[in-house]
């Protein structure tokens, strides 16, 4: 597995995010690239000077290891599936912020439902730090993708709201330390 920082070579074709626009980009096999955040599952790396969000499922490209998906037992509570639904938001990370989505206070809501014995549907709101986010769509598609990895979740609804819009003051403590905003 190679190191943070140390740069690697891509082992196969993947396809990138280029950052901030949210452009879809082929990177070829052999691209030299540099891993420059690696949290939650899903990668950000640096490539002829241009940062690229990598999805956790292409981690093997880059010499990582794919993460695996929640286990759950088969008889859950609603209760216990949405502590792991807010468990899986805290795996979706901004690609140039080293914090995760409910520590920047980007999640204003999140309610899981029974629509029939052992199907579930999540409903997330959730903002953007600014409206115009080029990867807007891309964290939108990232929490869709890892709350419907948990077991009887058979819909999730992700609504992108911006009233009332981010401030720094929704971000926790933790989250303006890491970030220096304080």
């Amino acid at each position: 597995m190679s190191a943070f920082h140390e740069p690697v070579t891509l082992t196969r074709d993947v396809i990138g995010i280029l950052i901030p626009q949210g452009t879809k980009v082929e990177l070829p096999e052999g691209a030299r690239a540099q891993i420059t955040q690696a949290l939650g599952g899903s990668f950000t790396v640096q490539v002829e000077g241009h940062l690229f969000r990598l999805e956790g499922k292409d981690a093997d490209a880059i010499g990582q290891e794919v993460v695996r998906a929640p286990e759950i037992a088969a008889d859950a509570s609603d209760e216990e599936i949405e502590q792991a639904v807010w468990a899986q938001l805290k795996t979706c990370y901004d690609p140039e912020i080293p914090v995760d989505i409910v520590e920047l206070g980007l999640v204003y809501e999140c309610k899981v439902e029974t629509l029939e014995p052992g199907r579930r549907r999540a409903r997330v709101r959730m903002t953007l730090t600014a409206p115009g986010c080029g990867m807007g769509d891309i964290l939108v598609a990232d929490v869709k993708s890892k709350i419907e990895q948990i077991p009887t979740i058979a819909e999730t609804d992700v609504e992108l709201v911006f009233d009332p819009p981010w401030n720094q003051s929704m971000m926790s403590e933790a989250a303006r330390l890491a970030t220096g905003m304080y």
